[in-house]
């Protein structure tokens, strides 16, 4: 509406789905509350009939994302994992997949609590080697899973290199592209089918909703998705829509002021006594530093860190001691926050799955907000003692 493909990402952040309101000439996209439409006649209407199989605020956010990461669908949904479930639900019993081991503790649990009870099993590989992703393919994989950077270790997989090695072999590659937004990674242009976003973190910007969303150019899995979306119903309503449209026009300067910070941040750690070892890709010692720098724009604003001793008590101590970080579950938001992974976000992995990927009890994971870097770096400086 108004915008096109070749525009810059701002531009399109902000006006792509979206034009005035034809009726008063608004600049803001309408909430549109209500329920079902009017039709003229039976099965003749203006395009939308009930609100769960469609509703303008969503349609435009949908467009919206679509025009973001250069796919020709978008779908919306009531979180993050509502996305994922629905993908899910396009599989069938004795369906397979690979997924990187290192993922939100969320999705681990619906594929092995909610899933796999069903016959849809996964095997979870370090795939910042795609030699790992190759070897667990079976003649009953359907899909592969990636998270990149991942959440919570911020590994760095190589989205190309996995897409490569999939062709030919009937697999569809989906990318949780939550953490980069497509702002800083593109995984369709790097051959990926899928990618989901929870829209509760860097998308909504905002720290006041919860959605998901799926964008994809592939015709005919859209459709397949459309329907489950309309079928099972992990709908979001309008006003988280709206909140969330309203977000993203701004994301582009978060996420440059989230890199920003960031990267402060990082150099503070790196240098204090008391801190063992620090992961943001933007790091030249990162074993994904190279990857990162091909198929991403910037490095965000995730950052992790393990403290000396690598006690849980000392991790636990520190993330109750900040004042700027808030101690809480999430991200992306435009304050900072500050998280003790094993017991909050990803309790749902066991621990010996957890060790093995390297998720140590001792891992402090932050979600650098905008806020002044100097008053960031003074509260972690007092927290850590």
């Amino acid at each position: 509406m108004g915008t096109s493909h070749d525009q810059g990402f701002s531009t399109r952040a902000i006006h792509a789905g979206q034009a005035p309101d034809p009726t008063t000439g608004a600049i803001m996209t309408p909430v549109y509350f209500t329920s079902t439409y009017v039709q003229s006649a039976p099965g003749e209407h203006k395009g939308f009939e009930y609100s769960r199989t469609g509703n303008p605020t969503r349609t435009a956010l949908e467009e919206n994302l679509a025009s973001l990461e250069g796919g020709t669908r978008g779908l919306c949904f009531g979180s993050g994992l509502a996305a994922t479930d629905t993908i899910l639900k396009t599989l069938k019993s004795g369906d397979h997949i690979v997924a990187c081991d290192d993922m939100y503790g969320g999705t681990y649990r619906i594929f092995q609590n909610v899933y796999a009870p069903f016959g849809i099993t996964s095997t979870f590989v370090d795939a910042t080697d795609p030699n790992n992703v190759a070897a667990a393919i079976t003649d009953r994989t359907k899909i592969i899973w990636l998270e990149t950077p991942t959440n919570p270790l911020l590994k760095i997989v190589d989205i190309a290199a996995v897409v490569e090695l999939s062709k030919g072999r009937g697999l569809k590659v989906v990318v949780d592209n939550t953490f980069a937004t497509p702002y800083l990674q593109q995984p369709l242009a790097l051959g990926a089918d899928l990618v989901l976003h929870s829209l509760t973190k860097y998308l909504g910007g905002h720290s006041d909703v919860v959605g998901g969303a799926i964008v994809t150019s592939d015709a005919q899995w859209a459709e397949q998705l459309a329907y489950v979306q309309n079928a099972a119903g992990g709908v979001p309503g309008p006003m988280d829509c709206f909140l969330v449209l309203r977000g993203i026009k701004t994301l582009a300067v978060r996420m440059d002021r989230h890199e920003e910070n960031a990267r402060a941040v990082v150099s503070f750690l790196k240098e204090h006594p008391r801190v063992d070892r620090v992961s943001y890709p933007g790091l030249e010692e990162h074993p994904g530093h190279q990857v990162a720098l091909k198929q991403m724009s910037g490095f965000g604003g995730m950052v992790s860190f393990v403290l000396k001793g690598e006690k849980e008590s000392d991790a636990r101590e520190l993330v109750s001691r900040t004042k700027i970080f808030a101690l809480a579950e999430s991200l992306g938001g435009v304050e900072s926050l500050i998280e003790h992974p094993v017991s909050m976000t990803h309790g749902a992995i066991p621990r010996e799955e957890r060790l093995k990927a390297g998720l140590s009890d001792a891992l402090v994971r932050l979600s650098v907000g905008i806020e002044d870097a100097g008053d960031l770096i003074d509260d972690l400086s007092r927290a850590l003692g």
